[in-house]
């Protein structure tokens, strides 16, 4: 990966909707050449895919907590299945500490989200923050840290003819 990937990834974190003519112009590349890039980096796993961020609020999703589940290693077979098949999990990622899976949900109402959690604690014992605020949004992987401070304005190859 060099200094024209970190820059195409820190662009499509921002908006991956960029046409690719943007994008080109951006890293004084062809369309084809940074398509290529694209495609190289999906393939790659780099670039997992392409997103739109949905506003849960918009869509009368008012409550987003996360809930910390003690689970016995020996339920995951169990577990993994039913969590992945709730539509309002938004993230669910085992860690480690007290309690080992992380849970990150979005409900209408404080009872919806009580319902839930009564079905998780069939799973083991649970602890859950209600979100008030979100000071800091998901942002994306900060990739200009990778070539240093001043990658997007570093001098970029021009031997580039994919």
């Amino acid at each position: 990966m060099d200094q024209i990937d970190v820059k195409l990834l820190s662009l499509l974190q921002k908006n991956a909707r960029y046409p690719l003519k943007y994008l080109a112009g951006q890293v004084y590349l062809s369309s084809p050449a940074v398509s290529a890039r694209l495609e190289r980096l999906e393939k790659q796993g780099i670039i997992a895919g392409y997103h739109a961020n949905v506003e849960p609020l918009s869509l009368g999703f008012h409550i987003t907590a996360f809930i910390n589940l003690s689970l016995d290693p020996k339920q995951k077979p169990e577990f993994y299945p039913f969590i992945s098949a709730c539509p309002n999990v938004l993230e669910c990622d085992c860690v480690t500490g007290a309690f080992s899976m992380h849970i990150k949900v979005c409900f209408p109402s404080t009872q919806e989200l009580d319902t839930f959690i009564g079905h998780l604690q069939a799973f083991g014992k649970t602890e859950t923050q209600i979100v008030f605020s979100t000071p800091v949004p998901y942002r994306g992987i900060n990739v200009s840290s990778l070539f240093g401070e001043n990658a997007d304005t570093e001098e970029t190859p021009s031997s580039d003819t994919e």
